[in-house]
């Protein structure tokens, strides 16, 4: 088995692009796709933008951005995109029938040898497998972000999913320098189980008035030595997002996972964190700032 040589990521958005920028980085040639070109154009913008950055920081030459570029594509057509490619990794919003589809015209365009990986962090990949009818060729690679920066890449097998699968993903997460765990399929597989109910916890805390965000990011930070607290790590990660897995997760395992009242309001203001500009935290160009709790 060798090196993988190509993959498709579907999705440009926040995790898609950060996902093609360590690829097309690891020497991967590599196609984005998104239905929106606009959306594309963003996303490469953001790649060459982060890769500029670290051409600043002499931890990239000039000339190694401007491989790495070379070989990250934009594609609006999925089919396309797909053609040739070793892997394909979906990184679009987390809706199984959104996956479904998207998997479902990949295995048309996708060679028969190709794997389809899905970097969600809490749905079924055995449903994905069943629903697409290409259980042996589906496995999970959760990424985490940002996906260039974050070692972990949680590679989830499920229960139909082959062990040469298993084992390209395996493959690929090293070769993209991830130190990859492998775990089976079951709901919030173990990041975001162990995650979201920590986050969760955060959240009922502030809701008590135990204490202030920023201390309560603070205890954890210094206390348990965790690099981000739960409620600043809510908001880069997406406050909608967290909103998702703890409905999922409150569906299939029960009371523990219920969202915080807290949560469902911000969402519904649509303070989603980091990508709004609000969250548990104000969010500017020089980072986050601590916010009076209304």
């Amino acid at each position: 088995m060798g090196d993988v040589k190509s993959i498709a990521v579907l999705g440009a958005g926040t995790m898609g692009r950060g996902i093609a920028q360590l690829a097309a980085q690891c020497e991967i040639e590599t196609q984005l796709y998104d239905v929106s070109k606009e959306q594309l154009k963003r996303g490469l913008s953001n790649v060459d933008g982060m890769l500029r950055k670290l051409v600043q920081k002499e931890k990239l030459t000039e000339q190694e951005r401007g491989a790495a570029m070379g070989r990250l594509l934009t594609q609006s057509d999925l089919e396309k995109a797909c053609r040739g490619v070793d892997a394909v990794i979906e990184a679009v919003p987390e809706s199984m029938d959104l996956k479904v589809e998207l998997f479902n015209i990949v295995k048309k365009a996708a060679p028969e040898t190709a794997i389809l990986c899905s970097n969600t962090s809490s749905l079924s990949i055995t449903e994905l497998g069943r629903r697409t009818n290409l259980a042996e060729r589906v496995v999970g690679m959760h990424f985490f972000n940002p996906p260039p920066l974050m070692p972990l890449v949680e590679v989830v097998r499920g229960i139909e999913t082959s062990n040469e699968t298993v084992d390209l993903a395996l493959m690929l997460a090293e070769q993209m320098g991830k130190d990859p765990i492998v775990v089976n399929d079951y709901p919030g597989f173990a990041s975001s189980r162990l995650g979201v109910i920590l986050g969760a916890e955060a959240m009922r805390m502030v809701e008590q008035g135990v204490a202030r965000v920023e201390d309560i990011d603070r205890i954890m930070e210094l206390g348990y030595r965790h690099p981000m607290g739960p409620l600043k790590l809510t908001d880069l990660v997406g406050l909608d997002v967290r909103l998702a897995i703890l409905e999922h997760l409150h569906a299939e395992l029960g009371e523990q996972f219920r969202p915080p009242p807290i949560l469902r309001q911000k969402v519904r203001a649509g303070h989603l964190g980091k990508k709004s500009g609000f969250g548990f935290y104000r969010w500017t160009n020089s980072g986050p700032v601590p916010i009076e709790r209304e």
